[in-house]
């Protein structure tokens, strides 16, 4: 496994490689991530995994600063998942040159996090692209519970590379929690919240497959879950997969959810 902190560097290991899998990672990896690296190994030559807790993407410098980071740990599953390069840049290294122009994403996108995270997709989309620009991957490695995020990569990049955009299914704990860094932060009566949130969602989602006119019950279900467990809920939608509007049908919808559990926000999709 060779660990790389420069451009220049990752260059001369990768330069010769046709068929590299490319997973972006912010660190605090867990099994969600060790998925997607699975599925590089299954259809790339070479795996690269970056980590890079991407400033750009936060709209609170508290969220950036308090963020997971576990680079010991992270080195060691990498190594054991025997990854081929770990790229590890600083912001300058990856910041170095200025955009041109600046990221526009279209006006009937700006819902879910985009409405509630400002600048947060603008930041995402440049660090791919950024990232995509240095490693020219054949395959990209995107998790499920990032729905929206894989959805404007997709959009965005549409026409303007050969990189094949993978989607791989959300991995959830036998509590049904969607696996995520910010788990880390939680604390054992949050979990079970966030535990109880999920099963719901799940149940809600079941019925609606049944029975359409099931989507009515939304409003009370969001109700529900913020007087029980005295959550703040950024948005709990229904919406299509193919275009993420509010005109779905009963095979081709997902729920979207952001909430807060005191000072953590977290994001899943059903």
């Amino acid at each position: 496994m060779k660990i790389i902190k420069k451009i220049n560097h990752l260059n001369k290991y990768i330069s010769n490689v046709s068929n590299i899998g490319f997973v972006p990672t912010m660190g605090g990896l867990h099994n969600g991530h060790l998925s997607l690296i699975k599925e590089s190994k299954k259809t790339s030559d070479k795996t690269l995994v970056s980590i890079f807790v991407n400033p750009t993407q936060f709209d609170k410098k508290k969220d950036f600063l308090t963020y997971p980071r576990s680079l010991k740990n992270d080195l060691s599953k990498l190594k054991i998942k025997k990854v081929d390069f770990v790229f590890i840049p600083t912001s300058k290294e990856i910041y170095y040159k200025k955009r041109k122009r600046k990221i526009v994403i279209n006006k009937k996108y700006k819902i879910l996090c985009s409405k509630f995270r400002k600048g947060h997709f603008e930041g995402v989309l440049d660090v791919i692209e950024r990232f995509l620009k240095i490693i020219r991957p054949k395959f990209i490695f995107f998790g499920e519970k990032d729905y929206q995020q894989y959805f404007l990569i997709k959009k965005y990049f549409k026409k303007k590379i050969k990189t094949k955009i993978i989607l791989c299914k959300t991995i959830r704990d036998k509590n049904k929690i969607a696996l995520s860094s910010r788990n880390q932060l939680l604390k054992k009566n949050e979990i079970k919240i966030a535990s109880s949130i999920a099963k719901k969602l799940i149940i809600l989602k079941n019925k609606i497959k049944k029975n359409l006119k099931n989507s009515k019950n939304l409003i009370q279900v969001k109700n529900f879950l913020t007087n029980r467990f005295k959550i703040k809920i950024d948005y709990l939608e229904i919406r299509d997969k193919k275009k993420l509007s509010k005109n779905f049908k009963k095979n081709n919808f997902k729920i979207f959810i952001a909430y807060h559990i005191n000072k953590i926000r977290l994001i899943d999709n059903f």
